[in-house]
């Protein structure tokens, strides 16, 4: 076979040098041959620069057939990629959020969380549980371990969070400031219920505000290859504290409230459900979501350690009214909103909360109606498994039924 290598000079030359431009033609005129046609004469052969680049490229008479055939390719394949024939083209990558498409997610979790994890993996099939190993050294520190670190690389990755308490924080945290530094494609943080901020009041010189440093230690989580790592919260408790995050995270703030609709379309007395705000505060929070439902506002005030609930606005007689709430701590408020709402003729009394903290057992001050009245007792009391530790307690008893985030949370990991 000829090549450029064997060919001779003035072959070479010939091939190298394209005819020069007569005297008055324009610098850059091309090559005139006897034929009309642009087409043909680009294509013919010993003609212009295409003959030239071929004959050097030493493929011969045939190239000019390879390179129709390999654009004839790539319109076939619709790839739009011009590959060599036999050379299959490059499969073009699926862009995650595409119509069609769903991202693969990697999910660790921390142990509280393993229940929930895996409700979360059964409601999708992208989903994969990966593990950590939740080990101590002698003298109490965390001794941790991600199993196979190296088959995370480039893929997207989240991990479910639970901070209970401040025990377990230090622990997590260092995992969530690890994983996006293994090359991973995305980071993803869910944090069911940011727990600090839900008690503290900003009043004196000196107080100094947790929900705020909490927030600037989630802000600095390591960047991965895909940018900025994402935040998943639900109904966090001070509207302000989505404010204090800063431009290094993607914080996505949702809610509990779908949850509670769909499971009061379930009820038989589904028609006559009138919503109970305890306050002026669960009223702003909620009532767009909420708005329409009848509804009745209460207000509370304190006195000491007493809290006196009043009805603001509404009328409760004959209905079955759910309170309204993003989480309880003792209850006390819950209950005397149950009482007040009971004494002006409400036929049922319900409570939902998104967090149920229950700090010292204070769960076990609910019971259930059992026929006696809205007066002693709930008919339903609705939770999420955003605190684990509290699902684990009341699991199984009246008048607590648990509605779980793992659909809501699976969404949110497409995002």
């Amino acid at each position: 076979m000829a090549t450029a290598a064997s060919a001779s000079p003035g072959a070479l030359g010939a091939a190298k040098t394209p005819a020069r431009a007569g005297p008055g033609a324009p610098a850059f005129a091309r090559p005139t041959t006897a034929t009309s046609s642009p087409r043909r004469a680009s294509s013919a052969p010993g003609t212009g620069r295409l003959r030239a680049s071929l004959h050097l490229g030493g493929a011969g008479a045939g190239a000019g057939a390879a390179i129709t055939s390999s654009s004839a390719a790539a319109a076939a394949n619709g790839s739009g990629l011009h590959v060599a024939p036999g050379i299959a083209p490059l499969a073009l990558p699926k862009m995650a959020g595409a119509r069609g498409t769903q991202k693969n997610v990697l999910l660790f979790y921390c142990e509280e969380m393993r229940e929930l994890a895996q409700q979360v993996v059964a409601r999708n099939d992208d989903v994969e549980l990966r593990s950590v190993s939740w080990r101590t050294f002698a003298d109490g520190f965390p001794n941790l371990f991600i199993s196979n670190a190296h088959s995370i690389r480039g893929r997207h990755v989240a991990f479910l969070a639970s901070f209970s308490s401040p025990s377990v924080i230090f622990e997590q945290l260092s995992i969530i400031y690890a994983l996006p530094k293994l090359f991973i494609s995305s980071f993803t943080l869910i944090l069911p219920f940011f727990p600090t901020g839900t008690s503290e009041r900003m009043e004196d010189e000196g107080d100094v505000a947790t929900a705020f440093t909490l927030a600037r230690i989630l802000s600095n989580i390591p960047i991965s290859r895909g940018g900025p790592s994402s935040l998943v919260i639900f109904d966090i408790h001070a509207l302000q504290e989505r404010f204090y995050f800063g431009d290094s995270v993607l914080p996505c703030f949702e809610s509990g409230i779908p949850l509670l609709k769909s499971r009061l379309q379930e009820l038989p007395d589904s028609h006559n459900i009138t919503i109970a705000f305890p306050d002026d505060g669960a009223w702003k929070r909620f009532y767009k979501q909420l708005q329409h439902f009848p509804m009745v506002v209460c207000n509370k005030v304190r006195e000491g350690e007493r809290r006196i609930v009043r009805i603001k606005e509404g009328d409760p007689r004959g209905r079955h009214v759910v309170i309204v709430d993003d989480l309880v701590q003792s209850g006390g408020t819950l209950i005397e909103c149950q009482k007040v709402l009971a004494a002006h003729g409400a036929a049922k009394v319900s409570a939902y909360v998104t967090h149920g903290i229950f700090p010292n057992n204070s769960w076990a001050k609910f019971q259930p109606d059992n026929g006696d009245g809205p007066e002693h007792g709930l008919s339903h009391f609705w939770l999420t498994d955003s605190c684990p530790l509290t699902v684990k307690a009341v699991k199984d008893r009246r008048p607590f039924e648990i509605l779980s985030l793992a659909g809501p949370i699976a969404s949110a990991l497409q995002i």
